[in-house]
């Protein structure tokens, strides 16, 4: 359901079926809208990705970065870490099928993303 404005007969007016705090959109922006948490999960959506491999993948984030999202993002339920028994240990990351079920709108976004103009957010 949308909120709506609307006035009564003493001119007030007074929104109808406001947002709750917060709303659904904002919430879903909460989840996956920090900075490098959507490439994280676009990068772990074929197969499980090593963690010096995630970050060669995820340009211009730093490791630490890739760490603190990568500990929300399992906190979220979004994304597995498995410890690798092999020498020397590696750390393995998947997605999820709670994470897999926010690829269809990453997508969706990459794509209107890559139809804006080039310069269209150097700004932002």
């Amino acid at each position: 359901m949308r909120a709506k404005i609307h006035q009564d007969e003493q001119g007030r007016r007074m929104a109808e079926d406001p947002c709750s705090e917060p709303c659904a959109i904002e919430r879903g922006m909460r989840i996956v809208g920090g900075k490098w948490t959507g490439s994280i999960l676009w990068h772990l959506q074929d197969e499980p990705v090593r963690f010096n491999d995630l970050a060669r993948l995820v340009g211009g984030a730093s490791k630490k970065m890739i760490t603190e999202r990568l500990r929300q993002l399992e906190k979220q339920g979004l994304v597995h870490r498995q410890v690798v028994d092999t020498s020397p240990v590696s750390v393995h990351y998947s997605i999820t099928p709670f994470g897999e079920s926010a690829l269809g709108f990453l997508d969706e976004l990459r794509k209107w993303s890559e139809s804006l103009p080039s310069n269209f957010a150097d700004d932002a």
